[in-house]
């Protein structure tokens, strides 16, 4: 498939473009600063700004799949939604925030006290995006969240995925690596079996 991914410099975009090329998809890598991309087999680099959709919906046309790897307080979830509906490609699939995912039924991980300050801003944009999509009647999107630490790590390929609740191990610890997110998230692009919905990975 054609997959392009907006923000494929930064960590969780690096990792799916490598888990992408691995299984032999052509990536359009989409950057705002093209030198920090470099062009390689399977992978074209291009120039796209979230602030400036009319010329982004350009770079994404054409695709089969546009992948969103970009932090929540870094742009604006409704500029990169109108730049994938005027690109014309459907299947949209965005990196999401562990925030937004239920510890209790009802609660938030972002609403409970020991969540962290530094990541509030983040958590509740996520929120707000995740809210966002579910309104998106025109698109066939999917969210999948990490678990509360995500962090740079190896490619298992052995993980549980989950719904709308954090995931958390036996010692009541809640990870996935960066790695293993981009296999799970490719893993929907080729078998998709949360269209239309948010799901969640972890070990």
């Amino acid at each position: 498939m054609k997959i392009a991914i907006i923000g494929a410099a930064g960590r969780a975009g690096r990792r799916l473009t490598d888990e992408a090329l691995r299984r032999g998809h052509e990536v359009t890598g989409i950057v705002r600063d093209p030198s920090k991309l470099a062009a390689r087999p399977g992978l074209t680099v291009a120039a796209g700004d979230v602030d400036r959709p009319e010329a982004l919906a350009k770079a994404l046309a054409g695709h089969d799949v546009v992948i969103s790897a970009v932090m929540f307080t870094a742009a604006d979830p409704a500029n990169i939604l109108k730049a994938v509906r005027a690109s014309g490609v459907k299947r949209y699939l965005a990196v999401g925030g562990a925030g937004s995912l239920e510890v209790a039924p009802g609660a938030l991980l972002v609403d409970t006290p020991e969540f962290p300050a530094p990541y509030l801003a983040e958590a509740r944009g996520g929120k707000a995006y995740l809210d966002l999509l579910r309104g998106a009647d025109d698109l066939d999107w999917t969210m999948l969240s990490p678990s509360a630490y995500f962090f740079e790590g190896e490619r298992t390929g052995t993980f549980r995925l989950g719904g709308d609740q954090l995931l958390v191990d036996a010692e009541g610890k809640s990870a996935v690596s960066y790695e293993d997110f981009a296999v799970a998230l490719i893993d929907e692009i080729e078998t998709p079996r949360h269209v239309k919905g948010r799901f969640t990975v972890g070990y």
